[in-house]
């Protein structure tokens, strides 16, 4: 059975951009380009969504820390492939009031040649091995594209980035499986589905020997990128000469990864849940859980709202996050409106009906179906309608998804897909770099790289040159 996307899709840049202002996520109407401000209400939603972030870290021996903001460039200079990516996008603080610096200081674009110099104070043998860590922060890239909010940004924020070191390759090699499968579970958390991509190396990271990328699909047919993890190898080590003393007494260089997050993975999930009403939040995340309404009647109004602050008051002892909407002066049908625009998993409403028969009626923000239960039971329904609500948000976001995701065996219908925005496409190549750019250059969309697990036996020909594949490779467009 299909799963329906509503109109809202056929308009997805022009909703994204009203529903962060209008349901207070995201105010972007800042004076600099590429730059926005959270809102309380958006705020909280990325505190709830990072708190999942930190304790899948925490739970796997990452500690938190917090390094600089400016980057030295001698420092950034050390890093040649790094630098070279990044020259493009820094954004340099040349002056200290009226003087001139005699070092420029970059925005950090990302934290590896911030966090290197300090390795190597720390670092001494192999019994300060391995070191895990991670933070959360802004960074800055010169974006010259046209900015998005939260998609594309010149201040990207949260940036939540981990930073790790090895005494040997295999070691890096299991990190990067367990950072893989970190951010698989914290997408799972929240019901978002994506593709997890190993990109080929022309747009792997800067001075990593490889990158994996997950992917999660738009209504608009375009990919998100909305997280990475990069063996970066010894390259860094070496270029900052982070050495250490192996359990023989030598020296070796440490081996390192880093994996991040940016603000889209919060975005992603505003995206991949909403519907014509605004967004819809899955209950752990949501910073209400649970609005109170009540639906007033002529001479019944106080035993109403009575009715409705126990109500609150018990879903509130019972641990759930609840608001009471006592507002005077709006409708019920406008209060249903703004709950339903904030993504509000679960309303209950009271009216001179349910008042009458010890009843409240319970509504679900994605689906909109209503079931009344005695007001003794409300806790119970509250909790099976969360449960509910969170396994079916995730399966019909992975149901919908699995639908755009079409495997195919020549360039003309890999680009009539395309063309269509039909969503991704998987196609047999050879591996070849030559082969790689040609597809993209062909079909017009980005090559996002083979699936991480490439276990699947590929028996076919390349849909570039004709030789024999090596494996399945995925395209699509892409912000």
């Amino acid at each position: 059975m299909a799963v329906k996307r509503q109109k809202w899709s056929k308009h997805f840049g022009e909703w994204f951009r009203d529903v962060l202002i209008n349901a207070e996520i995201m105010d972007y109407r800042y004076p600099i380009k590429g730059c926005g401000v959270w809102m309380p209400y958006g705020f909280k939603i990325r505190r709830n969504l990072l708190q999942i972030l930190r304790d899948l870290l925490d739970s796997t021996g990452h500690n938190e820390t917090l390094f600089p903001l400016l980057i030295p460039e001698t420092s950034l200079a050390q890093e040649s492939a790094h630098v070279k990516s990044f020259e493009g996008e820094c954004f340099w603080v040349t002056h200290g009031g009226f003087e001139p610096l005699k070092v420029r200081y970059a925005l950090r674009p990302t934290s590896e040649t911030v966090i290197a110099p300090m390795l190597k104070l720390w670092i001494r043998s192999h019994a300060d091995l391995p070191l895990k860590m991670y933070q959360v922060v802004n960074v800055f890239r010169h974006e010259t594209k046209a900015t998005r909010p939260i998609l594309r940004m010149r201040e990207v924020e949260p940036f939540k980035e981990a930073h790790t070191c090895h005494a040997t390759s295999e070691e890096a090699e299991e990190q990067v499986q367990e950072a893989v499968e970190l951010y698989k579970r914290f997408f799972d958390a929240v019901g978002v589905p994506y593709v997890v991509s190993r990109r080929p190396d022309w747009d792997k990271f800067a001075g990593a020997l490889y990158t994996i990328a997950f992917d999660m699909l738009c209504p608009d047919g375009r990919t998100l990128q909305i997280g990475t993890v990069h063996n970066l190898g010894q390259n860094f080590a070496k270029a900052f000469d982070i050495t250490y003393e192996t359990k023989d007494g030598g020296q070796d260089h440490i081996w390192t990864t880093s994996y991040g997050i940016s603000g889209r993975g919060i975005a992603a999930v505003l995206i991949v849940h909403g519907d014509d009403n605004g967004i819809v939040l899955p209950p752990k995340i949501a910073p209400t859980q649970v609005a109170v309404v009540p639906v007033p009647y002529k001479g019944q109004e106080e035993q109403i709202n009575e009715a409705c602050r126990t109500v609150a008051a018990k879903l509130k002892d019972a641990g759930y996050r609840v608001e009471l909407d006592l507002r005077e002066g709006l409708t019920p049908g406008n209060k249903f409106y703004y709950w339903e625009l904030r993504g509000v998993p679960i309303r209950i409403e009271i009216g001179p009906r349910d008042l009458a028969n010890g009843e409240v009626t319970v509504v679900r923000r994605d689906t909109l179906k209503k079931q009344t239960y005695k007001t003794d039971d409300v806790t119970a329904a509250v909790q099976t309608f969360a449960e509910e609500m969170t396994h079916d948000l995730k399966a019909n976001a992975a149901a919908w998804m699995n639908e755009q995701i079409h495997r195919v065996d020549s360039l003309s219908e890999a680009k009539s897909l395309l063309a269509k925005r039909a969503g991704i496409v998987e196609v047999q190549w050879c591996g070849k770099d030559e082969c790689g750019h040609s597809l993209e250059e062909t079909v017009e969309a980005r090559l996002l790289g083979f699936p991480e697990d490439t276990k699947e036996k590929v028996d076919g020909k390349c849909v570039v040159c004709g030789e024999k594949a090596v494996n399945v490779v995925r395209v699509a467009l892409a912000y």
